[in-house]
């Protein structure tokens, strides 16, 4: 049995691989008990809930490209800290992201740096024979450093 720092650690790659393969309905599951803060303490359209409203936000806001249905990105997520209550079945991540990506028309490069900060729930589903499965409660999405997103985002 996998322990919870590592369940909770690879809900944070399997975003990144998601959201890399174009999976924007895998990304969206994510949130399906959750939601994503566009911005710290941001007024209500900076707040992407659930499964649905977290997919929207990907839609709006990310270039997929129709050659292979993927943004061309590659992003890295590092200096994972995890903290769990195992007792509360809730958890917390701070993690930083880089993101790289090439194009036709933009050679390979670093687009955009940040922070995360996460929190997550533990739910347990009586269906599932695997037994209590760690969510995404929250992500709030933070920008340190700022490249070339003409290539990236739709706006």
């Amino acid at each position: 049995m996998v322990d919870s720092a590592r369940q909770i650690e690879n809900l944070l790659y399997t975003y990144a691989l998601r959201i890399d393969a174009g999976d924007l309905d895998g990304v969206a599951d994510l949130f399906a008990h959750g939601r994503i803060l566009g911005q710290e303490d941001g007024p209500p359209e900076t707040v992407f809930e659930g499964r649905e409203g977290v997919r929207a936000m990907y839609e709006m806001a990310t270039r997929l490209y129709p050659d292979d249905g993927t943004p061309k990105t590659k992003h890295l997520t590092t200096n994972a800290i995890i903290e769990v209550d195992e007792a509360a079945g809730t958890g917390t991540a701070h993690s930083s992201y880089l993101v790289t990506q090439a194009t036709p028309d933009l050679p390979l490069q670093v687009i955009i740096t940040g922070h995360y900060r996460d929190t997550f729930h533990r739910l347990t589903d009586p269906e599932d024979p695997d037994g209590p499965t760690w969510w995404f409660a929250s992500r709030t999405m933070y920008v340190d450093q700022v490249g070339d997103l003409s290539q990236h985002l739709r706006w």
